[in-house]
């Protein structure tokens, strides 16, 4: 079974960031911030315990933020000398947003310094919220740094919607302020940072579809093949959906004398097992056409209606009059994100992000 999540913070961790802290400062109080940091932690969820340990910070450190941060810069890892590192800087780049907004320009570089030892994601968008144009006349700046981590730190920390972390509705509003960055990052060398844009594209197409889809068709000529990927993921959401513009940016085309048909060889599924299912799906028409082949799987809620989950399977090219088969078996197993219920569920199979088939099934709960 995996170690729980909020383990990631535990009283060894906070230890070591004690006497980290107190080889730099012989004021620092380390068994106060300990008893602070550790108390009823074991209660605690993960983000929780970073709320806690950020606040003993508060307590210890010194008032003057200036003399924090360069405490905390001290703390960290140096060219050939340990440091604070790894998780135990989630709660440090908490510190950071809460004390530092009257610091500005120190406290980004801090979370510069910070993020190439952990993420400082979740910190920055506490600046972003409170000066956006000041915050991101820096962080623009960050996307030619020669540290990956600072610049995935550009595209990151600037998502409107990046998960667990506060949104930024001013861009969820107009995303055009940061489409400079993403533009300077779509040929990014590492994977990593091209992931980071790939994901905040995503999050901008939630609200503003059609500039993505134009945004993926301005930028997807002549692409290298990783910026295609890039691209390609960013329009995921847009995809499933079937906007034509962005299906369009793929080769995919409005359907024309495609047919599908679906079997459920699962009519009543156990939790556990899996719904299987076989598609057959042919091209009565003249011309080959681009398909790209999905499925959704129509879950049960508490209150009985149902919430639709697309999930990616295939794309291929069906030539004229051709039929293809494919089976596929789909898990119903628990998850974290999901809570299911027994009763009726409903698959369907959507090509070019049109529904052409659907088949209903039962879910058996122990």
């Amino acid at each position: 079974m995996a170690e729980p999540l909020k383990n990631l913070l535990h009283p060894a961790l906070v230890t070591t960031m004690a006497n980290q802290i107190a080889s730099h400062s012989s004021r620092f109080e380390t068994a106060r911030f300990i008893d602070i940091a550790t108390r009823d932690m074991q209660q605690l969820e993960l983000m929780q315990r970073a709320t806690q340990i950020r606040d003993a910070l508060a307590v210890t450190l010194p008032d003057d933020f200036e003399q924090a941060a360069a405490l905390l810069s001290a703390s960290l890892p140096q060219s050939g000398r340990s440091g604070i590192n790894g998780w135990a800087l989630l709660p440090v780049s908490q510190f950071v947003a809460q004390k530092g907004l009257g610091h500005f320009d120190l406290s980004l570089a801090l979370l510069k310094q910070l993020t190439q030892h952990f993420t400082a994601e979740f910190g920055i968008r506490r600046f972003i919220l409170a000066e956006q144009d000041r915050a991101l006349a820096t962080i623009g700046t960050w996307t030619t740094d020669s540290n990956h981590h600072v610049r995935r730190l550009a595209s990151e920390g600037t998502r409107p919607r990046l998960p667990w972390a506060i949104r930024l509705p001013a861009l969820m509003r107009d995303p055009q302020p940061i489409l400079p960055i993403l533009t300077a990052l779509l040929d990014d060398p590492e994977d990593y940072v091209r992931r980071s844009v790939a994901n905040s594209l995503n999050d901008i197409a939630k609200d503003h579809p059609d500039l993505v889809a134009a945004f993926v068709g301005e930028h997807i000529a002549a692409a290298s093949p990783e910026r295609r990927q890039l691209l390609r993921h960013a329009s995921r959401t847009l995809l499933k959906k079937g906007h034509a513009a962005a299906l369009a940016n793929f080769g995919f085309a409005p359907l024309s004398g495609i047919g599908a048909t679906v079997e459920i060889g699962t009519p009543h599924v156990d939790f556990g097992n899996a719904v299987a299912f076989t598609l057959t799906i042919l091209n009565e028409g003249s011309t080959p056409q681009q398909v790209m082949i999905d499925y959704a799987i129509h879950h049960r809620k508490a209150n009985g209606s149902l919430a639709p989950k697309v999930f990616k399977w295939k794309s291929l090219v069906l030539a004229p009059g051709q039929t293809t088969i494919m089976t596929r078996q789909h898990a119903i197993r628990t998850i974290t994100t999901r809570q299911y219920y027994p009763g009726g569920h409903r698959l369907e199979i959507l090509v070019n992000g049109a529904v052409l088939a659907g088949v209903d099934f039962q879910l058996v709960m122990p």
